[in-house]
């Protein structure tokens, strides 16, 4: 027999009236040797204009895949090694082109427009990044919103991640009514999750995978 749920039920699982897809962050403190040339000494800026114009992004999946072993016509599936999907962040262009600037200059360090050279070193070309899953409230199942701030209920940290794609942004005279937007397709080495702003230390890795 299995017990009647009611919508009284259901509401005391759902906690925090449920996460949102539109209430995230991106954050990408630096872009080597990239971002100094557009903002100088404001490199922070680029940062913060992250965080506004970035306005798609994913938390990563997890994927191990399986290894087949053969044994009397039958097949047992064993933990084979774990992968890592490109991670794709959608970007509002807006006039002073300052975003896309950063990733053209930064793709352009890995691989020169005019002659296809470009560093070698990975360190000088590889960066961390953030997305961040917010709350409504100003904590986590919080009953009110008080202080203007919003929880952060999960941090997935990028590990040495570089632009693989930036999209092309088509133009037409037919376009009416929207803004520019672009694509960035990163290569990502690996992640972790967190439950605070910094995820990756000892504290924030508890029940959860590297």
């Amino acid at each position: 027999m299995a017990q009647t749920k009611t919508l009284s039920n259901f509401k005391s699982r759902l906690a925090g009236g449920g996460a949102r897809n539109n209430l995230f962050e991106v954050t990408l403190p630096s872009f080597p040797g990239a971002a100094s040339d557009f903002w100088g000494e404001g490199e922070n800026e680029s940062n913060t204009k992250m965080a506004f114009l970035c306005k798609a992004a994913q938390l990563p999946a997890s994927t191990v895949a399986e290894i087949p072993v053969a044994f009397r016509g039958r097949q047992l599936k064993v933990a084979g090694e774990r992968t890592f999907d490109p991670w794709t962040v959608t970007i509002i262009n807006d006039e002073d082109f300052g975003l896309r600037t950063s990733f053209e200059a930064w793709m352009n360090k890995l691989s020169k427009l005019n002659d296809a050279t470009g560093v070698t070193n990975p360190t000088s070309y590889m960066t961390n990044a953030y997305v961040k899953q917010l709350g409504r409230g100003s904590k986590p199942f919080a009953e009110d919103n008080s202080g203007g701030e919003s929880s952060v209920l999960r941090t997935y940290k990028f590990y040495d991640i570089w632009p693989t794609n930036v999209s092309a942004i088509q133009l037409s005279y037919d376009t009416e009514g929207t803004i520019e937007e672009f694509d960035v397709t990163f290569a990502v080495q690996y992640f972790t999750i967190g439950e605070s702003e910094e995820s990756g230390s000892s504290d924030d890795q508890q029940g959860t995978i590297q």
